[in-house]
């Protein structure tokens, strides 16, 4: 049934899960560029792909396959698919994408990331302009932790929390402030 449409197909994939390149798609369906780009270069459909998209998603089957329809019958075009990374033993690795509803986001996040650490879910932002007191994702001599900072006068910083004993003030550029977070939910 199903011999061509593989490029629209692949391209509705795309904005299903909310990415903006076919790399992520890539990853997200544990594939290599090559595989994808075979099949977008022949047309061919990509029917296993698809199944797995509307799982993960929700998307519409319908909609995936030919295009009809709407993306999200029951509602849920306001979720984002968020990049996923877990923190352990200093290091940041990745781990998939978090589909999340958008309404539960602060508006004006620019780049949006989810990070796990043990039973707990950061979500943070990136890219930021202004560095204020709160929590953030930092970089420490190459170990990475969910630090408190706060902010004191002449361009320095008071770092605490996140397993350090005793906190420390030192100059910003001391230290790489990786993220910004703007949410914590633990499971317990």
């Amino acid at each position: 049934m199903f011999h061509y449409g593989g490029r629209a197909a692949i391209d509705r994939m795309v904005v299903a899960y909310g990415f903006k390149t076919k790399t992520s798609l890539c990853e997200q369906l544990g594939i290599t560029s090559s595989t994808l780009a075979n099949r977008y270069t022949r047309d061919s459909f990509p029917a296993d792909y698809v199944i797995q998209c509307a799982l993960e998603t929700g998307a519409s089957l319908r909609w995936l396959a030919t295009g009809e329809g709407v993306m999200f019958e029951d509602g849920r075009r306001d979720v984002i698919s968020l990049e996923k990374f877990t923190l352990l033993d200093g290091k940041l690795t990745a781990s998939n994408f978090l589909m999340f509803d958008k309404s539960f986001l602060p508006s004006g996040l620019q780049s949006p990331q989810c990070i796990t650490e043990d039973n707990t879910t950061y979500i943070v932002d990136r890219i930021f302009t202004n560095i204020d007191d709160g929590k953030w994702l930092i970089d420490i001599e190459g170990k990475i932790g969910v630090y408190d900072l706060a902010r004191i006068p002449i361009k320095k910083i008071r770092i605490s929390g996140g397993g350090i004993k005793i906190p420390f003030d030192c100059m910003i550029e001391d230290v790489t402030l990786l993220a910004k977070i703007f949410s914590k939910t633990t499971v317990y």
